[in-house]
């Protein structure tokens, strides 16, 4: 890293080359790269830089398009648009400007290219994959798909996200990317506290919980199963993610390998929502525990898994439980759905040395997941299967489920 060389605040005008993880686009200038907002590949644009302090790249962001893409589209959110100066656009919805089908491919890029360079797969290991990100149900401009959004109080009240890379609030009047009963929330949400979260469970009325104001557990159903938690816990922000990710697991787990009576593990399992999946596949001896660090899930995991008499639920971090109790577990299947900075080397050392039958990854970030998996493939563990769905429309993040099985 260097002194900033004084381009910071200058304008330029870049042809954008490629998409980037993070939900920025590439462009060059004068043998550099350029990270630049709001904008998507094909396209000139006219961008102001922000940061000039490394050698070998700045950052920009977008402030008029000289040359649209085919695939620009009016922004779903106009307190997004690039109309707007960039310190007073909505953050949280980066890729509303992009079709959702060209939304997808670019994601499916991402996904390719992070499992190339750091998951360091051959081109072969690629095409036998054949990663793609999938459409989920929903409207097709991706809006109404977030049953949780969290907002900021400015200091005058005013209510909204914060823009891009800043702390300053952007006030909004709409939340179209919420389902409908959110923004319905938004004209009469509290505003003294720091933050609120506006929340739509499936079962029950929406409500907007403040920032550290307690709440009575809500539920959500999927399928023909419904899951207590706490109201401001985590849960998959889209309507359908809970059962599509359910769905995916099972159908990442092999027949022939997946054991009931093995020492199956959930890890990073919140409230047992993919434990759950285990035991619906396995039966009601379906023996599995579920590990997570969070002791107010983990109460809850216990109550959601009580139709399984052999399910186990244990409070604690996972790289401990592992180091715990990291004996050999033949014929078991291990399902881990990490944060999204992944797993890391230790939990992932830890889990090949349990040596399973099957390891199923549910992942959130496809660097980290390239990155985990490289780690994997040193232990001899190679991605047999990979799912990915747009399960967050009008951003550049995305879900992936892999599984792995050994050499």
């Amino acid at each position: 890293m260097t002194d900033a060389t004084g381009l910071e605040g200058s304008l330029l005008d870049l042809d954008v080359l490629r998409i980037a993880h993070g939900g920025v686009s590439v462009a060059e200038h004068d043998g550099r790269v350029v990270f630049v907002t709001d904008t998507l590949p094909g396209e000139r644009v006219r961008a102001r830089v922000t940061e000039d302090r490394h050698d070998r790249w700045l950052r920009a962001e977008t402030l008029a398009v000289l040359d649209p893409s085919p695939d620009r589209r009016p922004h779903v959110w106009a307190a997004a648009s690039v109309d707007r100066d960039p310190s007073e656009r909505a953050g949280g919805a980066e890729f509303g400007h992009i079709t959702g089908e060209r939304q997808r491919a670019l994601k499916t890029e991402v996904l390719r290219d992070a499992l190339a360079r750091t998951g360091r797969m051959s081109p072969a290991e690629l095409e036998a994959l054949d990663p793609v990100v999938r459409e989920v149900p929903g409207a097709a401009d991706g809006t109404r798909s977030r049953t949780r959004i969290r907002l900021h109080v400015a200091a005058d009240g005013a209510l909204g996200p914060y823009a891009a890379r800043s702390r300053h609030v952007v006030p909004v009047e709409d939340l179209p990317l919420g389902v409908e009963a959110l923004e319905a929330l938004l004209p009469g949400a509290p505003r003294d506290r720091d933050a609120v979260d506006l929340v739509a469970p499936s079962e029950g009325e929406p409500f907007a919980l403040p920032a550290g104001v307690a709440h009575p557990p809500i539920t959500e159903r999927v399928g023909e199963r419904t899951f207590s938690l706490e109201a401001a816990g985590f849960w998959q922000v889209h309507p359908d993610a809970a059962a599509v990710l359910t769905a995916a697991v099972r159908d990442a787990l092999d027949p022939d390998r997946f054991d009931p009576r093995a020492g199956n593990l959930d890890l990073y399992g919140g409230v047992g929502l993919l434990a759950a999946a285990l035991g619906d596949a396995g039966g009601a001896g379906t023996r599995v525990t579920t590990v997570e660090a969070d002791r107010r899930a983990s109460r809850h995991a216990r109550a959601n898994l009580a139709p399984w008499r052999r399910a186990r639920t244990v409070a604690a971090r996972v790289d401990a439980f592992l180091a715990r109790e990291g004996e050999p577990r033949p014929g078991a299947t291990v399902v881990l759905d990490p944060p999204r900075s992944g797993a890391g080397r230790a939990v992932v050392d830890a889990v090949a040395a349990l040596r399973p039958a099957r390891i199923v990854y549910v992942a959130c970030d496809p660097v980290a997941l390239a990155r985990d998996l490289a780690t994997f493939a040193g232990h001899g563990w190679r991605p047999v299967r990979l799912t990915a769905f747009d399960l967050f429309p009008n951003t550049h993040h995305l879900e992936a489920v892999a599984a792995l099985d050994h050499d």
